[in-house]
């Protein structure tokens, strides 16, 4: 990185506060930024003041050496466990990383021939390295569930790699007294017989204020050490440098790790828009949270709820329990879902959203789960959708979506499932709207006391009522948005407020009947 001149966000700060205790956690969502921190960690250990020139570990490394009365800049025995490198389909994949690791270590410190089991292998490794080099020894861990993500659909896979490591990793707490510094990082931290239930001395930093910022980009490290691509980004958007950071802000910022912690981009998705530049869903694009789509559907969730109206305490937030019937937590932790707020009142935090990149990928991937269309083709309707909206063609726009609501699958008829296939068709029309919303730049959302839906186009604002599932006529819904006043937070900005009632046909699993009419 240095003789390339790459740009580096120093983060190395976090470093001194670390050394004040021995073992962390991190979770953080996956491309985040941990294997470069882990690294930049490795390098400390190892020695390599030459890498440090000019960040604040340099001159900080110094003051901490007078401090605790020793040499700057000291050599450690650093073992490095990288998890990446495996798809983990099967039960050999695990034992063969764990023995990639512990062979390459064991030709470096030696190995015992009572040493037959993976823990026995990995204590003896500590216990020699710091024999052989009279110093502590550091342990880096790099997205260590990643066999347990990998397989999170696959008991015969999941419970076996959970034994395992659990096994493994108590070796660290065992070996205690050999050790300088130990550090694991990953997406999310199992509950329930945790791989880390004997780890008692594990300090979780994963949502403490001091360590928000740890990975990822600050506006403040955005605009320090990116204006010259702020600027190559936006001279081929041909648009303003507030309008590209705005843009900037809402597709890729929005990441809160503490409860007053600093808001941070997602670095992937920016250092990809400023390679390319141009905006795109980069991160989104890497993985597809289906097992997630598939648990939310399954378990009747409220998906509406998403948008900022998920409260969980720290301790749910903080660790998955595959048993629980929600995937709240790991919606949080693999950053589907962010901070945006916290009562201490009750000690809830509200999740939500972090940004348009999540949102809308998210809500595209969660389509073909309640209608029979694909992301591709939601888009594509959606687009439709829109441009109808803008030419004032409400006629085509009603059509389209009696249309839609008409292709939802319906098979049962049982009260139970009229119940859920109930809230299916709400959620159908909801996700639509939401995506509508990607295209008009606005947020098509449902809340009390408003109307349904809200579209903003350049000249016109809807106001949509739906009467789902009931004898409510679209006269009726109509007369609601009316009486109700909820064109009146609209009445100033200049447009044409169109109000559109719309009733659903309960025996034909259809839109019945819709009415729209321009409210003076």
């Amino acid at each position: 990185m240095i003789r390339e001149r790459y740009n580096y966000v120093d983060k190395t700060q976090y470093i001194v506060q670390l050394l004040r205790n021995q073992v962390y956690f991190l979770s953080r969502p996956r491309r985040f930024g941990k294997s470069l921190f882990l690294s930049t960690l490795a390098t400390y250990f190892r020695g390599q003041k030459e890498l440090f020139k000019g960040l604040y570990l340099e001159k900080a490394e110094v003051e901490l050496a007078r401090q605790e009365k020793r040499e700057a800049w000291l050599e450690y025995p650093v073992l490095y466990l990288d998890f990446n490198t495996e798809r983990y389909a099967q039960l050999s994949d695990l034992e063969n990383s764990l023995n990639t690791h512990l062979v390459a270590w064991e030709k470096l410190y030696g190995k015992e021939s009572s040493e037959g089991t993976y823990p026995s292998r990995f204590k003896g490794i500590i216990q020699r390295a710091y024999e052989k080099t009279k110093r502590e020894v550091v342990i880096l861990v790099d997205e260590y569930d990643k066999p347990l993500l990998d397989t999170l659909n696959r008991s015969e896979l999941n419970e076996p790699y959970r034994d395992l490591l659990r096994g493994f990793y108590s070796v660290i707490k065992s070996s205690d007294s050999y050790l300088r510094f130990a550090f694991l990082t990953g997406v999310t931290k199992f509950s329930k017989a945790s791989v880390f239930s004997g780890l008692n001395n594990l300090r979780d930093i994963s949502l403490q204020v001091d360590f928000a910022a740890i990975c990822g980009i600050t506006e403040r490290e955005l605009k320090a050490h990116f204006m010259p691509e702020i600027e190559a980004l936006a001279n081929n958007l041909e648009q303003p440098i507030d309008e590209t950071l705005e843009a900037l802000r809402k597709r890729y910022d929005g990441y809160l790790f503490a409860e007053k912690g600093e808001n941070v981009y997602n670095p992937f998705s920016l250092l990809n828009a400023f390679a390319s530049r141009t905006l795109k869903d980069y991160w989104y694009e890497t993985g597809t949270p289906t097992f997630l789509v598939k648990y939310l559907y399954d378990a009747h969730y409220n998906i509406p709820d998403l948008e900022g109206e998920v409260f969980m305490s720290e301790r749910s937030m903080s660790g998955y329990r595959a048993e629980s019937g929600t995937p709240l937590p790991i919606l949080f932790q693999a950053g589907y879902l962010t901070i945006k707020g916290y009562s201490t009142e009750s000690e809830l935090y509200t999740l939500g959203y972090p940004n348009d990149e999540v949102r809308y990928g998210f809500l595209e991937n969660l389509i073909p789960a309640y209608t029979q269309l694909n992301g591709d083709a939601a888009r594509h309707l959606a687009q439709q959708f829109v441009n109808h909206l803008r030419k004032g063609n409400t006629e085509d726009f009603m059509r389209g979506l009696q249309a839609l609501i008409a292709g939802i699958p319906y098979d049962s008829t049982s009260p139970e499932c009229v119940k859920w296939r109930e809230q299916n068709y709400q959620t159908a029309v909801y996700l639509i709207f939401k995506i509508m919303g990607f295209f008009v730049q606005t947020e098509a959302h449902c809340a009390t006391g408003r109307a349904d839906c809200v579209v903003h186009t350049p000249n016109t604002i809807y106001l949509f009522e739906f009467k789902l599932w009931s004898k409510g006529t679209a006269e009726k819904a109509l007369a609601q948005i009316k009486e109700k006043g909820y064109a009146e937070p609209f009445r100033n900005e200049g447009k044409k407020i169109v109000a559109i009632g719309v009733s659903f046909n309960n025996a034909k699993h259809s839109i019945k009947e819709w009415k729209s009419e321009v409210i003076e």
